[in-house]
């Protein structure tokens, strides 16, 4: 069991050998060939969210938080026995943090948007005059 079987393995000291670089030269060539996205582009994709992806994921964690809340909530009324008082509370504290991450979530993804261009921008008032 103790015998060498043969194998190339690159050395453990972080420098790319020319195993690993010629793994890199083959992945690379591959992802071109199959027209495969890079990571740039996986990252431009998950930058630009549709609105549809945009409504589910802010429900979901919405939904979430709620039944996080009563969830903790229930068990603590099994385990203190004050029911349904610590659920009701909870289920407000819930309500509460989805609302927050909610109402806070858009302002976020609108810093990540680009901003417009004189193309799509839609003119204030003042520069109707």
């Amino acid at each position: 069991m103790t015998e060498s079987r043969g194998t190339k393995r690159p050395s453990s000291d972080g420098k790319p050998g020319p195993l690993t670089s010629d793994l890199a030269a083959r992945i690379k060539r591959a992802q071109v060939e199959a027209d495969v996205p890079g990571d740039a582009d996986i990252a431009a994709t998950n930058r630009d969210m549709s609105g549809l992806s945009r409504g589910l994921r802010l429900g979901s964690e919405f939904i979430a938080a709620i039944l996080v809340g009563a969830g903790l909530g229930y068990l603590l009324d099994l385990w203190l026995k004050t029911s349904p008082w610590l659920l009701l509370v909870m289920l407000l504290v819930g309500f509460a943090a989805g609302g927050g991450h909610v109402g806070g979530a858009p302002a976020e993804m609108n810093r990540a948007a680009p901003p417009p261009t004189d193309a799509r921008r839609v003119p204030d008032d003042a520069e109707d005059e």
